[in-house]
């Protein structure tokens, strides 16, 4: 199984750690390296893409709905429907709100200047890290549960979503305060520690460290 993208991306990193956590295992391809099966595979040029052998999709939700429903032990998106219908929400919000701030924050302060070669505007992301952040990290402080988790009890799509796109965030310097938002700010720092979360992070920590200017 092939995911076409970038692995800085916070939807990639999303794919990538809902497969490793199943025990699933794919290959990442960036889009230049095989620019037909990527369009193939994403009409519209988004990543990630997907393909396990003729099978063909892109959209990093629709990935995950496949992996876990052609891979249904251990599942990740729960059955219950209460429980489901939360960890998609979880999803969309990290999808979606989250990454609104993302595309900012990331954008000025590393992207710009380490993919482009140009400088990104800080104040833009300072303005996100002021006025928009600091909601973003209270609801995640009142949506972590007493079992350390945001769903059912247990690790879920609703985890890995949200704290692939706060990874993003942390890249660009903004994470949540412990001392505002502690319980936040420990799961973010357990769900990182994860050994998947970890190995994808250190990844991308030396792909960004290897673009810095020297």
């Amino acid at each position: 199984m092939i995911v076409y993208g970038s692995s800085v991306s916070p939807f990639v990193r999303k794919v990538r750690a809902f497969a490793a956590e199943k025990g699933l295992e794919l290959r990442l391809a960036p889009p230049q390296e095989d620019p037909e099966g990527f369009r193939e595979a994403s009409p519209f040029g988004k990543i990630p893409a997907f393909r396990d052998g003729d099978f063909l999709i892109s959209d990093s939700s629709a990935i995950v709905a496949y992996l876990d429903a052609k891979f249904p032990e251990d599942p990740l998106i729960p059955a219950d429907p209460r429980d489901r219908a939360r960890a998609i929400w979880f999803d969309e919000y990290a999808d979606t709100i989250v990454q609104e701030a993302v595309a900012k924050v990331f954008y000025h302060r590393v992207a710009a200047p380490l993919f482009y070669g140009k400088p990104g505007k800080p104040e833009v992301a300072d303005q996100v890290e002021r006025e928009v952040f600091p909601r973003l990290a209270a609801y995640l402080e009142r949506s972590v549960t007493d079992s350390g988790f945001l769903v059912a009890g247990q690790l879920t799509l609703a985890d890995i979503a949200v704290a692939s796109a706060f990874a993003s965030l942390a890249e660009g310097d903004c994470r949540p305060d412990p001392a505002r938002y502690p319980r936040a700010a420990a799961w973010l720092a357990a769900m990182w520690a994860r050994p998947v979360f970890a190995a994808l992070l250190a990844e991308e920590e030396a792909l960004l460290a290897s673009m810095a200017p020297r």
